[in-house]
C-alpha cells in the first residue's frame, strides 16, 4: 500500500521540517518554523536521550505533529471523489486512521535524522492558500519540496507535500482510489486498522 513516497522521499520531507530557517512572523513559513523548533527541542533535550524516555519523546513530537498537519482536509483531498463513499461515521474514522499511519511514518524517520540542510525559497499566498517553496540541499543534488497549506480559523497548516513534483495527496489518492475500485470502503478501513494496530 506504501509506495515509493514513505521511503527515502518521506524521509527527505521529514529533513526539511527539521531543517528550517528563521523568518518572519505570521507567515506560512513561520507556521512550519515554530514547529520545527518544538521538534528540535524534543530530539535536543537530553533528558529524552536513553531508551526508557523513548515513549515520551514520542508523544511530544505527536503533539507537534498533530498541531502542523490538517488532517481533515488532508484526507479529503486524498480520497477526492470516495471521500462521499463513506459516512459520516466512516470518514472520522479514515481521518483518525491515516492520519495516526502518518504520523508513526513521520516519527519513525525524524528519530533518526541526518544533516542534509533544506532552504526555504519562497511562499505564494492566495487568499486562505499558500505554497511554500523549498530545496533539501545534498551533496550530489538538490531536491525540491513544496508545502501546500491552508489558513483556518488565522492558523496556517500543511495538507500536502510535493517532492519533485510527486504529490502526497495524489500519491496515496491514486493507491485508495485501485483499492476501491475493487473493495468496498470497510476494507480500506480494514486495512488501514491493521497497519496502525502493528504500531502499536
Amino acid at each position: 500500500m506504501r509506495k515509493p513516497l514513505v521511503g527515502l522521499q518521506f524521509l527527505i520531507v521529514v529533513f526539511s521540517f527539521i531543517y528550517a530557517p528563521q523568518v518572519c512572523g505570521g507567515t506560512p513559513l513561520e507556521a512550519v518554523r515554530t514547529k520545527v523548533d518544538g521538534v528540535l527541542n524534543v530530539l535536543r533535550d537530553p533528558s529524552l536521550k536513553n531508551e526508557t524516555a523513548e515513549e515520551i519523546k514520542k508523544k511530544r513530537l505527536w503533539s507537534i505533529i498533530d498541531e502542523l498537519f490538517d488532517y481533515s482536509e488532508l484526507s479529503k483531498r486524498t480520497l477526492g471523489k470516495n471521500w462521499a463513499q463513506l459516512n459520516l461515521e466512516q470518514q472520522k474514522e479514515f481521518s483518525d486512521l491515516f492520519s495516526t499511519h502518518l504520523g508513526n511514518v513521520y516519527i519513525d524517520r525524524i528519530l533518526a535524522y541526518s544533516d542534509e540542510k533544506v532552504v526555504f525559497d519562497k511562499e505564494r499566498r492566495k487568499k486562505k492558500r499558500a505554497l511554500v517553496y523549498s530545496r533539501v540541499v545534498m551533496r550530489s543534488k538538490e531536491i525540491p519540496i513544496d508545502y501546500r497549506m491552508i489558513q483556518k480559523n488565522g492558523q496556517w497548516k500543511v495538507y500536502d507535500v510535493v517532492i519533485e513534483g510527486v504529490s502526497l495527496v495524489k500519491n496515496y489518492r491514486s493507491q485508495f482510489r485501485e483499492m476501491l475500485k475493487k473493495k468496498n470502503p470497510e476494507y480500506l478501513l480494514e486495512t488501514l486498522r491493521k497497519k496502525v494496530g502493528d504500531k502499536v
